[in-house]
């Protein structure tokens, strides 16, 4: 358990019995960014992948007053330039009525804290173009947009 500087609010490491809490929250997030059709993911797959032989992230869930509010998931990747690791934030996420209490700023503290404790030289994310919201909390924590960069993926489909 991870004590935070807000009174009631608290970070734990996910262990593989919040692998359904874990995929609950993944849909929401889906939800709120429009993209619930795509979720194909299942407890096997948390399992295997987060708490298995090789586990390849890592996932924090938050807690209000003993109600799980959120979760981010994040992993290493690997700067060749700067030679260090860096910390890669997939997703974070605080349940709509949760927001504006200083939640996310803790999961943000706490993965920079973790970000300097394991050497990364960055600390980075992704975040749709559309999500204002969050663009702008993202900023007010000293961020800043990597606009000369384009996203690409191939898919497992294009393999």
């Amino acid at each position: 358990m991870i004590r935070t500087s807000i009174p009631g609010f608290i970070l734990k490491q996910a262990q593989p019995e919040d692998s359904s809490l874990i995929i609950h929250f993944i849909k929401e997030l889906a939800k709120y960014e429009k993209l619930i059709d795509t979720v194909v993911i299942t407890e096997d797959n948390i399992k295997e992948y987060l708490f298995g032989d090789k586990i390849f992230a890592e996932v924090l869930l938050a807690y209000f007053e003993e109600q799980a509010v959120g979760f981010a998931l994040y992993f290493h990747n690997f700067s060749t330039f700067a030679g260090r690791p860096g910390l890669y934030l997939e997703d974070v996420y605080i349940m709509p009525e949760m927001r504006g209490r200083g939640f996310g700023k803790e999961i943000m503290l706490h993965l920079v804290s973790l970000a300097k404790e394991r050497n990364c030289g960055r600390m980075e994310w992704a975040v749709l173009d559309w999500n204002s919201p969050a663009i702008n909390f993202y900023k007010s924590l000293g961020a800043v947009p990597m606009d000369e960069w384009t996203v690409f993926r191939l898919s497992s489909d294009k393999f």
